[in-house]
């Protein structure tokens, strides 16, 4: 997709790959690729399943200071539209999305790891919202999605002090899902990528709607939400398809309509 992200799609999983020596930090245009390349799987139906990885080395040592240290609030301000709407675009990805974590996941990198669905680490992978230590909070959503991820007081914990993890305990506060061998990583991702291939695409989106939304507003709502997303499942094929062969005890073969 450009000269620090690519994708690369094979047997129906894109893989998004962030490639900016030395350590991925997520400088401007490396966020105007990423959410590019975000749109452009999100709107492939030969895609079902999506894999953000950062190599063997680092997933992303985070934002690029270097390029915001000298940044006039007005500046700033204009630009964290920006920021967000890239994170976004990888969090609005409709289809199963697993970040494959080798080594650091910091700041920004650990914001772009909480955009996904599923998160494999690395066993010596680190992870932490290091900002406060700069004189800053995370401005890429880790202030709201990782509390929504592993609650309240352990994100408080993590974003005030600034502390990285490492993977095991990641794993212990819900940060990662699973932890493997760092060689391992990137496999480990494929494969569970692979479980989701063969899925109906319409119901994994979906689903996928009805969690992220609901966890957005109240509960009441969120049943509406739901009872929408259900309701409309019975104007597709995949679900006449997948009843049916629940009926006659047979394996769906599931077509994305």
């Amino acid at each position: 997709m450009g000269e620090f992200v690519g994708v690369e799609v094979a047997d129906h999983i894109a893989t998004i790959e962030l490639g900016r020596p030395k350590m991925n930090a997520l400088n401007a245009q490396m966020q105007r690729e990423l959410r590019a390349s975000a749109l452009a799987v999100d709107a492939d139906a030969d895609v079902h399943a999506v894999v953000v990885y950062g190599g063997a080395r680092v997933f992303a040592a985070g934002v690029d200071i270097k390029e915001m240290a000298d940044m006039s609030y007005a500046e700033m301000s204009a630009r964290s539209g920006e920021l967000q709407d890239c994170f976004n675009a990888v969090a609005q990805i409709g289809k199963p999305v697993i970040a494959a974590i080798t080594g650091y996941a910091l700041g920004g990198g650990c914001e772009l790891a909480l955009c996904a669905d599923f998160r494999v680490a690395g066993e010596s992978a680190k992870l932490g919202q290091p900002e406060i230590l700069l004189g800053l909070i995370p401005g890429a959503g880790g202030s709201q999605r990782l509390p929504r991820l592993i609650g309240p007081a352990k994100a408080k914990d993590l974003i005030f002090s600034g502390r990285h993890v490492s993977a095991a305990e990641a794993l212990e506060l819900g940060l990662v899902d699973r932890v493997v061998d760092d060689a391992e990583v990137y496999t480990a991702a494929l494969e569970w990528a692979a479980t989701f291939v063969d899925g109906p695409a319409v119901a994994l989106r979906a689903a996928k709607q009805a969690v992220d939304r609901g966890l957005e507003t109240d509960l009441e709502t969120g049943l509406e939400i739901e009872r929408l997303q259900f309701s409309g499942m019975f104007a597709t094929d995949d679900a006449k398809v997948g009843m049916r062969a629940f009926m006659e005890k047979n394996r769906p073969k599931f077509t994305g309509r």
